[in-house]
């Protein structure tokens, strides 16, 4: 007897200390990643449909421009967040630019810790770390709706019951092995089975998320010990608030922890143990009614994790850069100033530097694939990122917080029997009215080839039209056009650059820097020539335009 005694003492003290060796490697192989990926992007798969969670929680929406800028690869650059409520908060971020000059005071004040002790920041790294589980994607569903009961009052009435009426009904069969009871214990199982499974898809998104919300509570709660929240009453009332509610998530990180591994067998066990005591039931009933008290707190602490994760990820994605800068904001300034300005995205990118004026908007004409599109639309994601991050891929960003607006990657649509035309002429449309509904905000207006479904002397004409009314109404204008007549037409009114392609060896190459002025050479017959068209089409092609040329003066 006393062997068998000694063998169930010992078997819990292996699990034990194989569970703390685990952990002890696992801490260390955490560490160890967290050093190796400093300052790199992290190429991992992103379920953007879960990191959505929590802008699309509250009523929030993508980005109007988030197609325009290619917003999920440029997320995908920047996000190098511990845990997943720093992903998604980082991502709501990132469609909802600041406008206030002040906004960025919290996220510079954690920079600069980090950045004077990186003990530190990797310390926080590995506690953020304990939220970077795919179950940590469900905690905004905690906090932006009430939650009701999956159960009928009976129901919750035996699942409170049911641990301990199983283990009498087993020390009943033990002690007095009759009929009766084995009768008993068939019916309990038999109800705890079709208790647990009828209502296991119900309840996963809590069982998923609850055990979360332990571990954002201890998070935050480290956090604030080591001064890395504003010691302010309401992280402190939340943190409080919180603590009411760490004996009924007790239950769920016991059931919880034991095993998230597929192939462990101890998760066989475990699933047994909860359907047997009713654990997941149990941990929806007592959690759920307290949950519905303290959304707000949730929301709070999550927010609070959320722009600790976010002030390490600006760091690491600034530690990586070739150089960047910290935007100025100037309220009421009519001036946009940028200075070797360069795309994340693109390895080893040409800068190029531009002023905009409110009062004269700007033209970009150039060959095709000059890098008329991406200067453009390099122009709006720095002004993205300057008022998400408060950090500008450039040497130098000066410019008033800005609305931004762009048409850029448009399509027809057949479904919707909307032609491309129509697709433009929606969205220029929508751009008007957004523009003239946040004043006296500027906007940022970004145009790429500004009515190309369309005729020539109609595109034009309307093209005009357009962008003199965008400069009077005081919006920063960057449109690109291959129509060179809209220059004369509009004058002063906008300023003109171009990219042009460089001759030499039968063959297109580009330089990709900005230059001051209307640049006439056109490329497109180039094109086709290098594309092996035949040679009497490229001959009449050419004569055609020499004459056109002459003709338009162009």
């Amino acid at each position: 007897m006393i062997y068998w005694l000694l063998i169930l003492l010992l078997i819990p003290a292996i699990l034990i200390t194989a569970s703390f060796v685990k952990g002890r490697l696992t801490a260390k192989k955490t560490l160890a990643e967290i050093r190796e990926q400093w300052g790199q992007p992290k190429y991992i798969h992103r379920k953007f449909k879960l990191i959505a969670a929590y802008l699309t929680a509250f009523g929030g929406e993508y980005a109007a421009s988030a197609t325009d800028l290619d917003l999920d690869d440029v997320f995908a650059y920047i996000d190098r967040a511990s845990s997943k409520p720093g992903q998604q908060y980082l991502f709501k971020k990132l469609h909802s630019p600041e406008i206030s000059e002040n906004s960025f005071t919290t996220l510079e004040q954690l920079a600069e810790k980090f950045t004077e002790d990186t003990e530190l920041r990797e310390l926080t790294e590995f506690k953020l770390s304990a939220l970077n589980k795919d179950d940590a994607y469900y905690l905004p569903e905690l906090f932006n709706t009430t939650h009701q009961s999956l159960f009928p009052s009976f129901v919750e009435f035996y699942i409170r019951i049911a641990a301990f009426l199983f283990v009498s009904l087993v020390i009943g069969v033990v002690i007095a092995p009759n009929p009766v009871y084995w009768m008993l214990l068939f019916t309990c199982v038999i109800a705890n089975f079709i208790i647990h499974y009828s209502n296991k898809t119900k309840m996963l998104r809590y069982t998923n998320s609850l055990p979360q919300l332990l571990k954002l509570y201890s998070v935050s709660k480290w956090l604030l010990d080591n001064g890395l929240l504003e010691q302010s009453d309401r992280v402190k009332k939340s943190l409080a608030n919180m603590a009411k509610l760490k004996k009924s998530l007790g239950y769920i990180n016991v059931q919880n922890k034991v095993a998230a591994d597929p192939t462990d067998i101890t998760l066989i066990v475990t699933e047994w143990i909860k359907i047997l005591l009713m654990l997941e039931p149990l941990s929806f009933v007592i959690s759920i009614a307290k949950v519905n008290k303290y959304p707000e707190d949730i929301r709070v602490l999550f927010d609070c994790v959320g722009e600790v994760d976010m002030a390490i990820t600006v760091l690491s994605v600034r530690e990586g850069l070739p150089y960047y800068c910290k935007p100025d904001f100037f309220s009421g300034n009519d001036q946009m100033v940028i200075k070797d300005l360069y795309h994340p995205l693109i390895e080893n990118c040409v800068p190029n530097s531009i002023s905009i004026d409110s009062r004269q908007g700007v033209l970009v004409t150039g060959s095709n694939m000059s890098g008329k599109t991406t200067f453009i639309r390099t122009i709006a994601i720095n002004a993205l990122l300057s008022q998400t991050i408060n950090t500008s891929f450039a040497a130098e960003y000066k410019a008033p917080p800005l609305q931004i607006l762009t048409s850029i990657n448009m399509s027809d649509d057949l479904g919707g029997h909307t032609s491309y035309f129509q697709a433009e002429a929606q969205s220029i449309r929508d751009i008007i009215r957004h523009s003239a509904a946040t004043k006296p905000l500027n906007s940022l207006v970004i145009i790429d080839e500004i009515f190309r479904g369309t005729n020539t002397i109609e595109r034009i004409a309307a093209a005009k039209a357009v962008l003199s009314y965008f400069i009077e109404n005081k919006n920063f204008v960057l449109v690109s056009t291959h129509d060179l007549e809209l220059a004369g037409l509009l004058g002063s009114d906008y300023k003109v650059f171009s990219f042009e392609e460089l001759s030499g060896d039968n063959r297109l190459t580009f330089d990709y820097k900005l230059k001051e002025g209307l640049l006439k050479n056109k490329n497109g017959i180039a094109v086709l020539k290098g594309l092996d068209y035949p040679q009497n089409i490229i001959d009449e092609a050419g004569r055609i335009s020499v004459q056109l040329r002459e003709k338009y003066d162009l």
